[in-house]
């Protein structure tokens, strides 16, 4: 093989092909402009197209929102403008529905006016009181129900301090009192329900997701022998930020192989005692997450360190990701309106081992956060099922981390490994879309030269 100053020409061309993917993943990542402007136009369809629907599906006629600078409740910083990265002293926002088909009403009860979308609904100089003002609005419009983000069981929908609870009872009348209510249903509601256009450009960030984890896991990121789970690890948090891109966690990078350690869930995701250096012969796994335009990916794959001579992964490790992949359709195929996360995972979890699958189900909603608003399918330390989050029911235009692991018996190991696979979905009310397709085959890295 000829060399170009003692580099072999394969391992030229590789790096160049490299480098031009890099570049053009690198070019369809929006300026920070061009993300506002977009941010802001989905909020701009969020308001128009997707709220309204669940405040008559809840049955609620006025939200309030609030938040102190720096102490956001999670729902209200998804309706911030782009440019706003936190609310701005005490940020309270009313959104009003009068019904018969007309607009939302939006309002800020703040100093500043909220972007476009809020309209600024108080005077200082003329009423100096925020709270009286925030009084004078409510029962001006004399709402039938009254919504606060208060809840026991979802944390996403809890937002209202206990601060801001008690200054905001004390200042209605006892009419109005009477009239406020839990907003858990109508803030999960604007949480997992995914726009048109937000459905637009989800698929990118999955696209870019398992671009990175594809070359985190090949041989110009891993050199076996020595390369560390560390270093792979780094290597996505850097690239990551190359990108413009931020990670909602810090990812993880485990190894299962040939040895006598036995699987452990926790320790899977955790480093091992020592330098854990990739070798060949080993199964290697990433958990992996990005945000980008508000909304965020959660993946898992795995890869194979050939062996030398091997030009593939053994059959047996194959047929486990088989089994991974047989168990994700089992999963989505329950998925249905209505349906509870813990029916879905009962179902799922009988109709596997029926088909000698050995499953652990953990899925999750995703979206304005990773682990997000919605049905929770399981979770790894609660395969029965989880009291309330686990019997909250599904929705159509929602999107969720299809995550779960199948095990197997390797022969050749003398033990049990687990595929553990993670991929982002899209259900429409009706049928289960991958955004970015999903892994069906190994990465594979070579232990030679790259080839």
């Amino acid at each position: 093989m000829k060399k170009i100053n003692g580099m072999h020409m394969n391992k030229v061309i590789f790096i160049l092909l490299t480098l031009f993917s890099f570049s053009a993943l690198a070019n369809s990542v929006l300026s920070m402009k061009e993300r506002s402007a977009l941010i802001d136009t989905i909020l701009e369809q969020r308001f128009s197209d997707v709220l309204p629907e669940i405040m008559e599906r809840e049955g609620i006629d006025m939200w309030v929102l609030m938040s102190r600078e720096y102490n956001e409740d999670p729902v209200l910083k998804t309706m911030l403008p782009s440019t706003w990265l936190a609310a701005r002293r005490h940020t309270m926002l009313v959104i009003y529905n009068p019904g018969d088909g007309r607009p939302l009403e939006k309002l800020a009860v703040a100093r500043y006016a909220v972007g476009s979308l809020f309209e600024k609904a108080w005077d200082k100089e003329a009423q100096p009181d925020q709270w009286q003002a925030l009084k004078h609005i409510i029962e001006s419009r004399n709402p039938t129900k009254i919504a606060i983000n208060t809840s026991d069981a979802f944390a996403l929908a809890d937002g209202m301090t206990s601060t801001e609870y008690n200054r905001f009872m004390a200042t209605l009348s006892d009419q109005f009192k009477r009239r406020v209510v839990s907003g858990e249903m109508l803030a999960i509601g604007w949480l997992e329900t995914r726009s048109e256009l937000e459905m637009k450009h989800y698929p990118a960030l999955a696209q870019i997701g398992h671009s990175l984890i594809a070359t985190a896991f090949s041989n110009e990121v891993i050199t076996p022998n020595v390369t560390t789970t560390d270093d792979v690890v780094w290597w996505l948090r850097d690239q990551t930020r190359a990108l413009g891109l931020t990670n909602w966690f810090h990812p993880t990078v485990s190894i299962q192989r040939k040895d006598s350690e036995v699987f452990d869930q926790i320790s899977a995701f955790s480093k091992r005692p020592g330098e854990n250096i990739i070798r060949p012969g080993d199964l290697i796994h990433v958990d992996f997450g990005i945000t980008y335009l508000r909304l965020n990916t959660d993946q898992q794959q795995h890869a194979y360190v050939l062996k030398p001579g091997e030009k593939d992964a053994p059959a047996s490790l194959k047929n486990a990701l088989k089994a991974g992949n047989q168990l994700q359709d089992i999963l989505t195929s329950n998925f249905k309106v209505g349906r509870t996360g813990n029916t879905i995972l009962n179902m799922s979890r009988q109709q596997a081992i029926e088909q000698g699958i050995t499953p652990a189900i953990y899925t999750h909603p995703l979206g304005f956060h990773g682990h997000a608003a919605g049905p929770t399918i399981g979770m790894w330390d609660a395969q029965e099922g989880v009291p309330i989050k686990g019997d909250y029911p599904m929705f159509a235009q929602t999107a969720y981390s299809i995550e779960l692991n199948a095990a197997s018996f390797i022969e050749k190991w003398n033990k049990k490994i687990r595929i553990m696979l993670e991929e982002d979905a899209f259900f429409d009310g009706k049928s289960v879309t991958y955004l970015d397709n999903r892994q069906t085959e190994f990465h594979l890295i070579h232990s030679g030269e790259a080839q």
